[in-house]
């Protein structure tokens, strides 16, 4: 285990699982509000150093926490997460709230309804006490944003949380409850999950209704536990008919399986040969990972990356292009608002061709006909999360390079693009006890299957280390 602990050895209650909650909700060890309470407790304690809250609403979440109480005292709850504690990303809409963007040239309209899949955890008696931070437009792997203040590792206060589901992570490992919303169009949820040590689950696209839908996009948990993440997901893939691009209806029993890798398939995908350079710490832990499976029975082969450097590149152009068409409309002074970064990457969209741009979005056919072709031979693929274990704070990504910033979602991306569900759990750690993931990616809906793998991986892997505490 990896919970605080009282004097006499129980666990706090913001370190409880979702899992747990529920079951000492129903046995009436704890009651929502007693629950919410020592979160909001702990968060007065990390807040200050790691800022990674939006819209934070302790006294709606305290009037929430006690209806929930009384649910329970009923013996009627609403839902599979009734008062368990949630936070959502700065851009899934939640009635009331604006939706900023992570960025300061957003208008703060408040949202005329949740999104989609802030509705679900809603109708599901979840306790929605507060949004958390990310970078501008979403376009960063980073905790920068020229709206929101700097969000820091908890692991590590000098160090990024990652993004852009920045916050969510933040707040995953600094323990503001079991379970925490973010979104993933390049790496999103993963990469924050990797560098934070959670459970990060990339789903496949459309599994969880979003708006607005766009190519590649997810919604998708970010949780301590695998059990957490399928406890999420049986919540937030309900049907939602906003959403045109989500999948139908599927009777999924998302109860994490115990999956045996006994003689499953799997491909071992290391030096891409394209982006940064993986680094050692990295590549041990995915080796590792690999061994541990292949102990189990699994038939691990060692295979070559599906990305190309004329994918990355085309991939870049177009999301240039798709961002200046945003900022192109805004008057200059207001454009100037955005981070520096962001704005130089952004203009040279208005440089490119027409067919510059198109090729770009083309590379999204060619990325999903390689991981199709691919996954004809293999049931999962284990690959890095991120080819660096851990970068500065102040960095907007790991080069810091407006005219390389997608080196390090080499491993990431092409499963955003390929629709496949990925999901990052954390494999081990550097020297200085620094978390770095694994990534288990899947065929095309096999969503479930890849929460599978990765419960087995919570077995295979051995003792993990405390949760951060704050430095004294």
């Amino acid at each position: 285990m990896r919970d605080e602990t009282s004097p006499d050895g129980v666990s706090a209650l913001h370190d409880l699982s979702a899992v747990d909650l529920i079951a000492g909700f129903r046995a009436s060890q704890f009651s929502p509000s007693e629950v919410l309470e020592d979160v909001l407790a702990h968060i007065a304690v990390w807040e200050p150093h790691i800022k990674a809250l939006y819209a934070f609403d302790p006294q709606g979440a305290r009037a929430a926490a006690k209806a929930s109480t009384e649910r329970w005292q009923k013996g009627a709850p609403m839902g599979p997460l009734d008062g368990v504690p949630v936070t959502i990303k700065d851009n899934i809409a939640t009635r009331g709230v604006p939706v900023p963007l992570g960025a300061a040239t957003t208008k703060l309209l408040p949202a005329a309804v949740d999104a989609p899949p802030a509705a679900r955890l809603r109708e599901a008696g979840a306790i929605i006490f507060s949004k958390t931070t990310m970078p501008d437009y979403g376009m960063l792997s980073s905790g920068l944003s020229s709206f929101h203040p700097l969000t820091r590792n908890p692991w590590d206060l000098s160090k990024n949380p990652g993004g852009s589901s920045a916050g969510a992570g933040a707040a995953g490992a600094a323990g503001y409850g079991p379970l925490h919303l973010g979104t993933d169009i390049g790496g999103s949820v993963r990469l924050p999950s990797c560098w934070c040590g959670l459970v990060g689950l990339k789903p496949s696209l459309g599994r969880v209704p979003v708006e607005p839908p766009y190519v590649g996009r997810v919604a998708g948990p970010m949780t301590r536990t695998v059990d957490d993440a399928a406890l999420m997901m049986s919540v937030l893939s309900r049907p939602d008919r906003r959403d045109g691009m989500s999948l139908p209806p599927d009777n999924i029993n998302w109860k994490a399986p115990d999956k045996s890798p006994r003689k499953l398939r799997i491909g071992l995908m290391l030096d891409l040969g394209v982006g940064q350079a993986l680094e050692q710490n990295v590549r041990d832990v995915a080796v590792k990972a690999a061994k541990a499976f292949e102990s189990a029975g699994a038939v691990v082969t060692e295979v070559k990356g599906i990305l190309t450097r004329e994918m990355l590149d085309g991939l870049d152009n177009f999301w240039r292009a798709r961002l200046w068409d945003d900022l192109s409309k805004l008057a200059p002074a207001e454009r100037g608002k955005a981070l520096p970064y962001i704005l130089r990457w952004a203009e040279h969209g208005a440089k490119l061709s027409g067919v510059e741009v198109i090729r770009g979005f083309n590379a999204t056919m060619a990325i999903r006909a390689a991981a199709g072709k691919l996954f004809a031979e293999l049931d999962y693929v284990i690959s890095p999360v991120s080819p660096v274990v851990k970068f500065a704070a102040e960095l907007a990504a790991p080069l810091n390079d407006p005219d390389k910033p997608f080196e390090h979602i080499c491993y990431t991306v092409p499963w955003n693009m390929a629709e496949n569900p990925a999901v990052s759990i954390n494999g081990g750690y550097d020297a200085t006890g620094f978390p770095i993931g694994v990534q288990i990616i899947g065929r095309r809906f096999d969503d479930i299957g890849v929460l599978g793998m990765a419960k087995a991986f919570e077995g295979l892997r051995g003792a993990q280390r405390p949760w951060p505490k704050l430095p004294k």
